[in-house]
């Protein structure tokens, strides 16, 4: 393992390459099936002459309600790709024929659902290294090991949850006020083995003129207490593709240090950011400029009832708001390498390796599900024009 660095811009293996974001191809179209289910696609028109306004969201159910895509409509431009991802047959082709039995392409696109873990955990290797086991109150968690940095050494680990693959029942549209709507039940049990009790996720996903909201509540529906943290990664397109002058708001006074940016685990310490590259606390952000980041801001200000996150792309003249409405969520991760014209920026409920012994005796966000009990994480976009 490295010694603590925060300032090594080794990327970190989850490079997304993404061919033009231009409007899909009419062979994007003729793709009706993901993951063994039906593409949902939410749909409303454009009316404001002088707002952006959402205009549609395609979802992937046999991918756990994975967004492939959202558009926006702002006026003079047109329709934007709010997230970078490829078009649908090139999303096909990565999650269909080139992901590996447990999903890992799938967090490389659009915006996966990550559940009953976002984010990174640390164990101990099975001799064939293909599995890790942890613990929690006394119980042994078994967890796929499914990621590894690249440097020589690197120690496997698990990322990232368990339903990158999962399929979703009951799958409904409906009609809202000024949009559409999307419910679906992933019936997770006890995520193939690797977790305790069993678990329902009930997906809503909104779409309307002024905001995506995107909500999953995790019910406990099995006989013993559970971990339950929930969060997601959504790449974010940067219109104008210069990267440098992108800024991003990022209301944590801490960070958390990590060993190194190839395998990305913490120390357990917690650092402010003031006069550093990641002290994002202004109203307006701080430019991305060239510096990486892979990084987990916590300590967060609520403002309203919510944590706010801003990506701004002055040259583009475009803007959107990440608005976080559930109280448990404890940290925003962004992963944002210079090479890449986007930025993920991730809420979820805990720090990475949440059940590490590096963290002492801190709460690490994980929330604890007795028989019967549920949590709800719900996050909601909005674009805008900078300035106005």
């Amino acid at each position: 393992m490295k010694p603590a660095s925060r300032t090594t811009a080794l990327l970190s293996g989850l490079l997304l390459t993404v061919p033009a974001l231009t409007a899909a191809t009419a062979h994007a179209q003729q793709v009706t099936e993901i993951g063994g289910q039906k593409i949902v696609v939410l749909k409303r028109k454009a009316v404001s002459k002088t707002k952006p306004e959402f205009t549609s969201v395609t979802l992937m159910p046999g991918r756990g309600m994975e967004l492939q895509q959202i558009t926006a409509n702002f006026p003079g431009k047109g329709a934007i790709d709010v997230l970078a991802s490829p078009d649908l047959a090139a999303s096909k082709e990565m999650l269909d024929v080139k992901d590996d039995a447990f999903g890992n392409l799938g967090y490389r696109l659009g915006a996966a659902f990550l559940v009953p873990y976002p984010n990174r955990i640390i164990g101990k290797l099975s001799a064939d290294k293909k599995t890790l086991t942890t613990s929690w109150e006394g119980h042994t968690l078994t967890l796929p090991a499914n990621n590894v940095g690249k440097d020589p050494g690197a120690e496997r680990h698990a990322m990232h949850g368990l339903i990158l693959k999962a399929k979703t029942d009951d799958v409904k549209v409906h009609d809202i006020p000024g949009g559409q709507e999307v419910t679906g039940v992933v019936h997770a049990g006890n995520f193939g083995g690797h977790w305790l009790s069993k678990t329902d996720l009930y997906y809503t996903i909104a779409l309307t003129a002024d905001a995506i909201n995107v909500s999953i509540v995790a019910k406990n529906v099995g006989n013993e207490a559970e971990p339950i943290a929930i969060g997601w990664h959504p790449y974010f397109n940067l219109p104008s593709g210069d990267r440098t002058q992108v800024r991003i708001h990022i209301p944590g006074s801490l960070t958390a240090q990590v060993n190194n940016y190839d395998s990305v685990f913490p120390t357990g310490k917690l650092l402010p950011v003031k006069g550093t590259q990641y002290d994002l606390q202004a109203p307006n952000g701080a430019p991305l400029a060239k510096n990486f980041y892979d990084d987990n801001w916590s300590h967060l200000d609520w403002k309203d009832g919510m944590v706010t996150v801003k990506v701004i792309d002055p040259k583009a003249n475009y803007g959107v708001k990440i608005e976080g409405l559930s109280p448990e969520i404890k940290t925003i991760q962004m992963y944002a390498p210079p090479t890449q014209k986007f930025v993920a920026i991730e809420d979820q409920y805990n720090f990475a390796d949440p059940f590490g012994k590096e963290w002492g005796k801190m709460d690490t966000g994980m929330v604890t599900l007795k028989p019967g009990a549920s949590t709800k994480w719900h996050v909601r976009l909005r674009v805008f024009v900078p300035g106005k």
